[in-house]
């Protein structure tokens, strides 16, 4: 005979067993014999993603600790950007004026005219996205997810001596050789130049890691092998190379883009890297910045990317998420060639402004 107060206890536990799991679970998230997977079984990650997005790394303050937005906040949000931008990718005007003294910026709705804070070009190439992102069927307000107030840590003692450092090269573009008193100028060797007006490396950490969205080339390409896995990346054609289940190289080798090493956790791709040059392409990080990152599946067309990030240039480790969502664009070929060729005329052109200032404090000095 049948227990029948059992059976009913039995059912309601699996109810809640259920219930737990949904709850933990992304919404759309693929089944195991969902995954599309490579010959060996594994998660099949390759694919071009596009992960330009309106979310911004930082949560705005007026959002303080809110994780998420409403429809409608992420419908205004949208639209203000997509008047923003549309108006500064008309044509522009062959017969317009110069620019206004320190150029125009198309983030500023309010000022007309060519962006790039020179007048270069307007809008055309800007690619933020149309939205901010979804995860789990809700608007995030940032990539950060933890600290949960969505903004990173305060920078430790060593962070703001690194800070420090840099700010005597962090200067308006006046025209003049304001670094002239300076025991060393921004402009005194090509290699105090940044890494992407060097060309050496995307700006904003487009190539990680961790490896962030920006205003432009957004797109990432995985080529997926059984012991490496690839990622190009568009902005500067940078690629990392994952090296599967090995070891990190000795402490005295540091690559621009780190020594990435990657193992499967189930159906996660974790990739650890260390191993940065003192100078890396993210933030005001170090040479011991330390990066997991975490690659899984969403859905067929999308990916989770999650990262954590710990380096003693802040105070606490922080992470944050944001998904890939696949593209049928094509990856082409990211010619680098402004920093290449304007190297020379930057340098030239500091050391025009420095005669200038020369010049003029002994006009002075005779007067």
């Amino acid at each position: 005979m049948v227990d029948r107060i059992a059976l009913a206890k039995k059912l309601v536990t699996l109810r809640n067993m259920a219930i737990s799991c949904a709850m933990f679970t992304p919404m759309g998230a693929l089944s195991e014999t969902d995954i599309p997977r490579t010959a060996d079984g594994r998660p099949d990650l390759s694919g071009t993603y596009n992960v330009a997005t309106l979310t911004p790394l930082r949560r705005p303050a007026r959002l303080a600790d809110r994780l998420t937005l409403t429809d409608e906040e992420a419908k205004e949000i949208a639209a203000y950007w997509k008047g923003n931008l549309d108006k500064d990718r008309t044509p522009s005007d062959p017969d317009r004026d110069a620019p206004p003294e320190g150029g125009t910026d198309f983030f500023i709705p309010e000022i007309n005219g060519a962006a790039g804070r020179v007048g270069g070009y307007n809008a055309f190439y800007i690619d933020l996205g149309d939205s901010n992102f979804k995860i789990d069927g809700k608007w995030r307000t940032s990539i950060i997810t933890d600290p949960p107030d969505g903004q990173m840590p305060a920078l430790s003692d060593a962070g703001k001596q690194r800070r420090a450092a840099s700010a005597g090269f962090n200067h308006e573009n006046t025209g003049t050789a304001w670094w002239i008193d300076q025991e060393t100028g921004p402009y005194d060797d090509p290699e105090l130049r940044p890494l992407g007006e060097r060309c050496l490396l995307g700006f904003g950490s487009t190539s990680g890691p961790p490896m962030l969205p920006v205003m432009y080339n957004n797109l990432k390409k995985i080529v997926q092998t059984d012991d490496h896995i690839m990622i190009l990346v568009e902005m500067n054609h940078d690629a990392r190379i994952i090296r599967m289940n090995a070891e990190h190289a000795p402490s005295d080798i540091r690559k621009w883009l780190g020594d990435s090493v990657g193992r499967w956790e189930g159906d996660t791709l974790v990739v650890d890297t260390t191993n940065f040059r003192e100078q890396s392409g993210f933030s005001m990080a170090s040479k011991d910045l330390h990066v997991v990152e975490r690659f899984s599946r969403v859905d067929k067309n999308t990916l989770l990317y999650q990262f954590t990030v710990d380096d003693p240039t802040w105070t606490e480790s922080w992470s944050g998420e944001y998904p890939w969502p696949a593209s049928e664009d094509k990856v082409y070929e990211y010619a680098c060639h402004e920093g290449n060729y304007a190297l020379g005329g930057i340098l030239r052109g500091a050391r025009v402004l420095e005669q200038d200032a020369i010049a003029a404090d002994a006009a002075g000095s005779e007067d």
